[in-house]
């Protein structure tokens, strides 16, 4: 059965051996800045790279890349690791180096990690964008309606544009599902540009991270050690601690139960640790916690580095049995409560006063308890750390370049791909909506121009007709007054002849005179006719 040496009490009596049988209970790596945290991990990774086991670290500071070269009889501290290892009683001592895969979310200091939003699933996403719990649940309403209309949410473009369509549903959405309040909408597209600023995006897309790299062997049989270049992560504390939280999550859930085997198929390193529990909320809390304790039986071991041991929860630090202790500082009441939980931590060791051991442990000292073949803990140990084999320290940007060129990785992962997805589809259906929209419109408006095409058309068909009859009653006024001139021209032409028929006043003078001369000879005539007669007759 293998194990990993992590270091011995002066003279090399009560070496401390990590059983790699055992590696996978987890482990938890703590102490002050500049105590040999940073050492012992490397160490460790050394140790379960020889042993053919795979290793994922976060590189925080930069200097974790030292793991990819062989520490130089040059460097400043070859004096130092000589004297340790002499101290130890390591007569096979040598540098050597490891081989390495450099990873980084934003692509520049080794290949893209990226995964879908999708797969990040709404409750990490809730809390890489700090959401509330009425936004959390209007984010998991957005997924719900995304897999039940088959749309693929890849990036954040992509959730986006599901983010809006749930807006502009929000009435149908709310019915169904509960209340979708555009507002809530708006706050969690504010938090999502606030997420895009920060680098998110660059996390989110496709090719999507294939878990099988991070378990790959060398040709020598050697385990690959993945490094993350973490420090400019760092900048995103929320950004980093929801990336590894998603990566133990996805290992979880791709690997296959394997139960404990004779080494762990990975081994985890979770640099900065509190990052992960800080302002966490009870859910995120409990799926950690979950993850930690189901992840062993898929061959996984999980190793904390923090400051100090009291950042990690309980219901986390009851699980981790692989426990190194550097050096604490006792200087404030939470420092000392960390030293007073940090040794009760440890199975207690009659010959070691642990609490007063922890304020007084020399740089690259430490209290060791490691789980024995049996699965206990053994009691704890002061030990000498031993001295690392690769680089301590960053290595140039020319050396990271040839190994990320050279790596089995290839250019698997840095061209982005952009294929048809939620955002193109909601896209499509928008463009269909509104052609279908400005048809309706265009004939609505056709309906509205022809309406009023015909309103003109029956306007001017009224007007014409007005026209007609007013031309009409003009003509018949015109044929009345026509009939009436003419009228008027017969009656005076009547009159005119009449009167040309009447005689003058001089005729009618001459005639009175002739009707009166007439008259007047007449009575003389018969007045004489008349004495004759009578005198005749009287005769």
């Amino acid at each position: 059965m293998g194990s990993i040496y992590i270091g011995a009490r002066s003279g090399g009596t009560n070496p401390q051996q990590l059983e790699l049988k055992r590696a996978n209970r987890h482990g938890l790596i703590a102490g002050a800045t500049g105590t040999g945290k940073t050492v012992t991990l490397q160490g460790l990774v050394e140790g379960f790279a020889a042993a053919g086991v795979p290793t994922f670290v976060a590189d925080v500071k930069g200097d974790l890349a030292g793991l990819s070269c062989a520490g130089s009889p040059t460097a400043k501290t070859h004096e130092i690791f000589s004297q340790r290892a002499a101290e130890l009683g390591i007569t096979d001592w040598q540098y050597r180096d490891c081989p390495v895969q450099f990873w980084d979310l934003f692509g520049q200091s080794g290949h893209p990690i990226r995964t879908t939003v999708s797969e990040m699933g709404p409750l990490l996403l809730a809390r890489l964008m700090n959401l509330n719990d009425v936004q959390e649940g209007v984010l998991n309403i957005a997924f719900h309606v995304a897999d039940k209309e088959g749309l693929l949410l890849l990036d954040l473009d992509d959730l986006q544009a599901m983010l809006v369509a749930c807006g502009e549903r929000a009435d149908e959405l709310t019915l169904e599902y509960g209340n979708v309040a555009k507002p809530t909408i708006g706050a969690i597209q504010r938090n999502l540009l606030q997420l895009r600023s920060q680098g998110g995006d660059h996390f989110f897309g496709e090719p999507a991270l294939a878990l099988e790299d991070f378990l790959k062997i060398d040709e020598s049989g050697r385990g690959v050690v993945n490094i993350l270049a973490a420090d400019k992560l760092m900048a995103s504390p929320r950004l980093y601690s929801t990336f590894l939280l998603w990566l133990l999550s996805e290992l979880f859930e791709l690997l296959p139960e394997v139960g404990d085997q004779d080494q762990p198929k990975l081994c985890f390193f979770f640099d900065e640790a509190h990052l992960l529990f800080d302002d966490a909320p009870p859910a995120l809390l409990e799926k950690v916690e979950q993850v930690v304790r189901l992840i062993r039986s898929k061959g996984v071991g999980v190793y904390f580095i923090t400051q100090n041991p009291i950042d990690i929860p309980d219901t986390v630090a009851g699980q981790l049995g692989n426990r190194v202790q550097h050096a604490l500082r006792a200087f404030t009441p939470r420092d000392q409560a960390a030293v007073k939980s940090a040794a009760e931590t440890f199975r207690p060791n009659p010959e070691i006063d642990v609490a007063s051991a922890i304020t007084e442990l020399k740089v690259g000292e430490a209290l060791v308890s490691l789980l024995l073949p049996d699965g206990s803990p053994s009691p704890v140990e002061r030990v000498l750390i031993k001295p690392p084999a690769t680089r301590v320290g960053p290595i140039t940007p020319e050396e990271r370049q040839i190994f990320i060129t050279t790596d089995a990785i290839g250019n698997k992962y840095d061209t982005l791909i952009d294929r048809e997805s939620a955002e193109e589809i909601l896209k499509g259906k928008a463009g269909e909506a509104a052609a279908a929209a400005a048809a309706a419109q265009a004939e609505k408006e056709q309906a509205k121009a022809d309406a009023l095409a015909a309103k003109e058309q029956a306007r001017l068909a009224r007007e014409q007709a007005q026209a007609d009859a007013l031309r009409q009653r003009e003509e018949a006024r015109q044929q009345r007054e026509a009939e009436k001139a003419e009228a008027a021209a017969r009656r005076e032409a009547e009159r005119q002849a009449r009167e040309a028929a009447r005689p003058t006043m001089f005729d009618k003078a001459v005639q009175s005179a002739a009707r009166s001369a007439a008259s007047s000879v007449g009575r003389q005539l018969g007045n004489k006719l008349l004495r004759g007669i009578l005198g005749g007759l009287l005769k």
